[in-house]
């Protein structure tokens, strides 16, 4: 009985050991609140105020609306949804866009694509999460700036020319939705 209680308390201490050896800033908790941070940064240095906003003070992520609609159309899962958004870094550089002249602009412009309104169906992922719920609290017609920690775009994954753990920006604009069927 002795051996064994002595076994325990070796591997609960170790099991302690290894815990205390974790990076704390590497963890989910740790990097969202360095995305949390990063981005109450970009906001006091780039003030966004609009009509409207969204905070969710757990998570950092943001809706401020540059422009409301009031048309009440709002999208359902299933819906197919027509959006045009620029995509950018804290630091205001532009990744992304499907405006020609935003991309041609950011020196991001590419011949072999087509510019216009992105078209997607709500709720089944073809986005990241953090574009497709600010779409989801957004009218047809509205105009949005979602600030959004990693963990709600990318992740620890990155993609492309994202690295891991990187807060975004998406200027979005909501131009149409066709309603799908509804469950």
């Amino acid at each position: 009985m002795k051996l064994r209680l002595t076994s325990l308390l070796l591997i609960l201490a170790s099991g302690f050991a290894m815990m205390a050896c974790i990076d704390q800033d590497s963890t989910f908790q740790g990097i969202l609140e360095k995305d949390k941070k990063a981005i109450e940064e970009y906001l006091a240095a780039n003030p966004l105020t609009g009509p409207k906003d969204f905070v969710d003070e757990l998570t950092g992520y943001r809706v401020i609306w540059q422009q409301l609609s009031n048309s009440g159309r709002m999208v359902a899962p299933g819906d197919t949804v027509r959006v045009n958004y620029t995509g950018k870094f804290l630091t205001n550089k532009v990744f992304d866009t499907t405006i020609e002249t935003v991309a041609r602009a950011n020196n991001i412009f590419s011949e072999s694509r087509q510019y216009g309104p992105i078209r997607y169906v709500q709720g089944r992922r073809q986005l990241i999460e953090g574009f497709e719920t600010a779409v989801a609290i957004m009218e047809v017609g509205d105009k949005a700036t979602v600030l959004m920690p990693s963990a709600f775009a990318y992740g620890p994954a990155g993609r492309d020319n994202i690295a891991p753990n990187t807060p975004l920006i998406f200027e979005i604009e909501f131009v149409e939705i066709k309603k799908g069927p509804q469950n």
